[in-house]
């Protein structure tokens, strides 16, 4: 059987940068460590790191009830109060946000001062775009496909400012800021997703279109994986979503003559070597 492991699948230098530092934190800790939030959706590398003593602060209450300890702020970043929070209990912090993240947390703040409406177009349930609403210093939307976008153009505006999530579809934000292109805003468009993030969605891509079936590995709840699966889904009917081996089903490539592989930008390159092996091993 031939096997195509995608280059860019992986960690992303954000998340490398994040969970190294994390790592360190743990090694040298004088008292207890959290991370506000998971510090990646990768349930292997947040369990790892609650065996080191690394805990995860779920919840903002659960932050204002610490009254001591170290506090990782993680990739995904977080809303200026929650900075306001840390400092005003004292706490200290290691801030391990994306720089690619803190760029638009300038770039909307800077421009809701200005008088600008933010439209950050990604899911408003994940926490990169909670992060970021959390910067804006007025109104802002959240728009996740094209028929919020239609909606969108009966408000009442006259100066937007555009955004993208980092791990968000580029072929979807094109078609949304499209629809958006109907009406005479004074806007700014700024594409915002990470170039690694364009990079890993066109080669799952094209190797998707190349393959009899496809595999993508990570975290559930991993927006930039979902993402992929449903690019590689799109190209390649036979494709599959797991977190680990242990979730995949062996019997579905008996009779597969090339099998494909990528995975999230919060997969640890272990677990990538391990499907991979046991692909080329065992068929």
């Amino acid at each position: 059987m031939e096997v195509k492991v995608a280059k860019t699948a992986g960690f992303c230098f954000g998340v490398k940068r994040a969970v190294e530092k994390a790592y360190e934190v743990a090694a040298q800790r004088q008292e207890e460590v959290y991370t506000y939030g998971p510090i990646i959706h990768n349930e292997e590398v947040v369990s790892d790191l609650e065996e080191r003593g690394v805990h995860v602060l779920e919840t903002e209450e659960d932050l204002r009830k610490l009254e001591k300890g170290t506090v990782i702020i993680r990739s995904h970043g977080v809303p200026k109060h929650i900075y306001d929070l840390l400092d005003e209990k004292g706490l200290s912090y290691v801030d391990v946000t994306c720089p690619f993240v803190l760029k638009i947390h300038r770039i909307v703040e800077r421009e809701s001062r200005a008088g600008r409406h933010i439209v950050i177009i990604g899911n408003a349930d994940h926490p990169e775009v909670v992060g970021i609403r959390g910067w804006c210093q007025g109104g802002s939307t959240v728009i996740k496909n094209k028929v919020e976008a239609e909606k969108f153009l009966s408000e009442i505006y006259e100066k937007i400012c555009i955004v993208s999530q980092t791990t968000f579809n580029y072929n979807n934000f094109q078609e949304i800021v499209e629809i958006l292109n109907k009406k005479r805003y004074d806007r700014i468009v700024l594409n915002t997703i990470c170039n690694a993030t364009q990079d890993r969605q066109s080669e799952a891509e094209e190797i998707a279109k190349q393959v009899d079936a496809m595999i993508v590995i990570g975290g559930r709840h991993s927006s930039n994986t979902q993402k992929l699966y449903e690019i590689c889904k799109s190209k390649c009917r036979n494709t599959y979503y797991i977190q680990t081996l242990a979730d995949l089903n062996s019997d579905r490539f008996l009779s597969v003559q090339c099998v494909g592989i990528t995975a999230g930008a919060s997969t640890p390159n272990k677990i990538i070597e391990e499907v991979s092996k046991h692909v080329r091993i065992k068929f």
